[in-house]
């Protein structure tokens, strides 16, 4: 996965994977995904990111399968 950020449109692009864009459906006014042939999403756009987003409080987080305990 890939996040990119783009100043100049305050757009910002998660691109999930790279398979090949079949259509885009517009979530709201500022958010598109990008699906392909099979409905999967393959990125998600969001315009106006500082407002819909709170980009400098990102960060990436990995949660592993938690251990039941006996």
């Amino acid at each position: 996965m890939k996040i990119k950020y783009f100043a100049d449109t305050d757009t910002a692009l998660l691109e999930l994977n790279n398979k090949e864009i079949d259509s885009t459906l517009e979530v709201s006014e500022n958010i598109y995904i990008d699906v392909d042939k099979d409905g999967k999403v393959v990125n998600i756009t969001i315009e106006h990111a500082k407002e819909n987003m709170n980009l400098p409080e990102f960060s990436y987080q990995e949660i592993s399968k938690m251990l039941k305990s006996s």
